[in-house]
C-alpha cells in the first residue's frame, strides 16, 4: 500500500466528509501474517457481523475454515456449495423442514438466479480485512467498503459517476450482504469500465447495521480515480458544502 496515497485520501475524508466513518478493505493474498485468524465462536458466524470489529479498527484473516456460513463460504470464494435445500430456504420452506426467508417467490426462481449467478473462486487461500488507517506497506488492498448514511452515500455515488458517461456507473445487484461488498465489487475490478456497488440491502445482514446505513463498495482501481477527481468535483461547490453541515 501507498502509504501517502493512505494518508492523502484521510485527510480528503476528513475535509469533504466531516469525519464520516472510514472504509474498510480487503485483499487476497497466500501469505500468513497479515491480520490474526479468529478463534472459532470468537466472532459472529456471519460475516457482516464479524465486520463490526474490523470497522472499530480490529485487522481479521479468513480462510475457508474461519467463515461460519455457507454463503460467506460462497462470497468469499471459498467454496462452491450452498447450504442444502437453498433454493427452498431462500423462497418458500419446505413445512417442517426448511424456513424459507421468502426473498423469492419459488424455487424455480432461486434455481435460474443461481444459474446467472457469475462465477467466482478466491484466488487464494486468505482474505484479509483492514480498516483504512489500519493498512501498512505490505498490504495490497484489492476492494475498499464503505458503510454509508445517506449524505455521505450520495456523495460517493456522484463521485463514481463523475467521470463516466454510462448511467449505470454504480449498480445495485440483488444478493445477501457479503456479496454485495465482497463478489460482486471484487468481479468489478476486472471489466474494462469497473464500478460501483452498493449494497447491504439484505434483510438477514441488516441487524448488523444501523437503520440508516448502506454500503459502497468499489475495486481499488476505480476508487482511486475518484479519489483523484475529488478536488475538482462536485465537492468543492456550495451544494455539497450545505450537505458537510448536515454530516455534523
Amino acid at each position: 500500500m501507498d502509504m501517502k496515497f493512505r494518508d492523502h485520501f484521510s485527510g480528503l475524508w476528513r475535509k469533504y466528509f466531516n469525519h464520516a466513518e472510514l472504509p474498510i478493505t480487503f485483499y487476497y493474498t497466500d501469505e500468513e501474517g497479515h491480520a490474526g485468524i479468529p478463534k472459532p465462536g470468537s466472532i459472529n458466524r456471519c460475516i457482516i457481523g464479524a465486520l463490526v470489529n474490523v470497522r472499530e479498527g480490529t485487522s481479521y484473516t479468513f480462510n475457508v475454515e474461519s467463515v461460519g456460513c455457507f454463503g460467506g463460504k460462497k462470497y468469499l470464494g471459498f467454496s462452491d456449495r450452498l447450504a442444502p435445500n437453498f433454493e427452498y430456504f431462500l423462497s418458500c420452506g419446505i413445512p417442517g423442514k426448511v424456513a424459507g426467508e421468502r426473498y423469492k417467490k419459488s424455487p424455480e426462481l432461486v434455481t435460474e438466479l443461481l444459474e446467472r449467478w457469475p462465477k467466482f473462486k478466491a484466488p487464494a487461500r486468505f482474505i484479509v480485512f483492514k480498516r483504512w488507517d489500519k493498512l501498512e506497506a505490505a498490504d495490497n488492498p484489492e476492494v475498499v467498503i464503505f458503510f454509508a448514511k445517506p449524505d455521505v452515500l450520495s456523495g460517493l455515488y456522484t463521485l463514481a459517476n463523475y467521470d463516466v458517461a454510462d448511467p449505470n456507473g454504480v449498480v445495485v445487484p440483488m444478493g445477501s450482504g457479503c456479496s454485495s461488498i465482497v463478489q460482486n465489487p471484487y468481479i468489478e475490478k476486472d471489466s474494462p469500465q469497473p464500478r460501483g456497488v452498493i449494497g447491504m440491502f439484505d434483510s438477514s445482514a441488516r441487524p448488523f447495521v444501523a437503520p440508516d446505513e448502506l454500503t459502497f463498495a468499489a475495486p481499488m482501481g476505480k476508487f482511486a480515480t475518484m479519489v483523484g477527481n475529488m478536488e475538482e468535483s462536485f465537492l468543492i461547490t456550495n451544494t455539497w458544502k450545505t450537505m458537510m453541515k448536515r454530516m455534523k
